[in-house]
């Protein structure tokens, strides 16, 4: 069978040819040999997007597991496996990605046993570690229901709600505990994004980019598959996310406010140019869009504006 090469195709294979290469000088010559970090400078930019951001991203999961079974809004009942699913494939590419961030990635089982419940890192460890189990439990019944065996199907039912509350609960901790990070280290950050709200805003965020990461993912397999796309539901979604996006932008602003840095994000300077992209690309586009009922009704629209959410909160 030939192989068509596409300038896609093209692409995929550089960025996996270099990323072999890296992977092989990452192991063989240490972190700081294609990473330029040292003992001064542990933490580099990409931490922010595999850690940080990756785990935003696969904020669907436990969004869609309250919804449905928290809130008993069943109305979204068709799309908690889907985001279950890509929860757990979010969650197993961040552990991948921490085999190559971590120093000494060998040692990450030392968690186990040398405990430090006084470490912010050592929660989001544990929490991860526990949740990822809790994906891959809540995900079986599709595995099992493939292979018609209803035994197992009837064992996981029975704990299913303690599947969910644990879900639930351990997102909540460590969807917040990752704001902590930047707590201990004010110097770190600009006065834009350091405040001592950073955990508050990690779970608001998170749940705001679960519900546009849940959009999208719908919108993309719809189109891979395809399958018939249940606009009702992204109807749904669409006016939750504009709650969201809401309620967050209202706590950016009263934080904004309460340190008196209104007059300081009106002042043209470097950091502000960064803060008002992230602003209108986070809350003032995707708001603007989804407060337009046409909009809300249009899958295209819908979808759009999602992408503008998720990229916002990127940002």
């Amino acid at each position: 069978m030939k192989i068509k090469l596409t300038f896609w195709k093209v692409v995929f294979f550089v960025i996996m040819a270099l990323g072999i290469y890296s992977s092989f000088i990452r192991y063989f010559r240490g972190l700081g040999a294609v990473s330029n970090m040292s003992d001064q400078f542990p933490w580099g930019l990409w931490i922010g997007f595999d850690c940080l951001c990756g785990v935003m991203l696969a904020a669907g999961g436990f969004c869609m597991v309250g919804a449905v079974y928290l809130f008993n809004v069943e109305s979204l009942h068709s799309v908690v496996r889907p985001a279950v699913l890509t929860a757990f494939l979010g969650y197993l590419l961040f552990i991948v990605g921490l085999m190559f961030d971590l120093g000494r990635p060998w040692y990450i089982w030392h968690q186990l046993i040398y405990r430090n419940p006084h470490s912010v890192m050592f929660e989001v460890g544990m929490c991860v570690m526990i949740y990822t189990t809790v994906l891959f439990f809540e995900f079986l019944p599709n595995v099992f229901e493939r292979l018609n065996w209803k035994s197992p199907i009837k064992w996981i039912n029975k704990i299913y709600p303690i599947l969910i509350v644990l879900g639930i609960l351990l997102s909540t901790l460590h969807q917040s505990s990752l704001g902590s990070l930047y707590l201990i280290m004010p110097s770190k950050l600009h006065p834009f994004w350091y405040t001592p709200a950073l955990p508050f805003f990690f779970f608001a965020s998170a749940v705001a980019v679960g519900l546009a990461m849940t959009i999208f993912e719908s919108t993309q397999s719809a189109r891979a598959f395809g399958r018939h796309l249940e606009l009702p539901v992204l109807v749904t979604l669409g006016g939750a996310l504009l709650v969201a996006l809401w309620v967050n932008a209202l706590l950016r602003f009263e934080d904004f406010f309460h340190r008196g840095l209104l007059k300081q994000i009106v002042t043209p300077s470097y950091e502000a140019y960064f803060l008002w992209l992230e602003l209108a690309l986070a809350f003032v586009i995707p708001i603007t869009m989804l407060s337009f009922k046409k909009i809300r009704l249009s899958p295209g629209g819908l979808y759009l504006a999602s992408v503008f959410a998720v990229l916002g909160f990127l940002t």
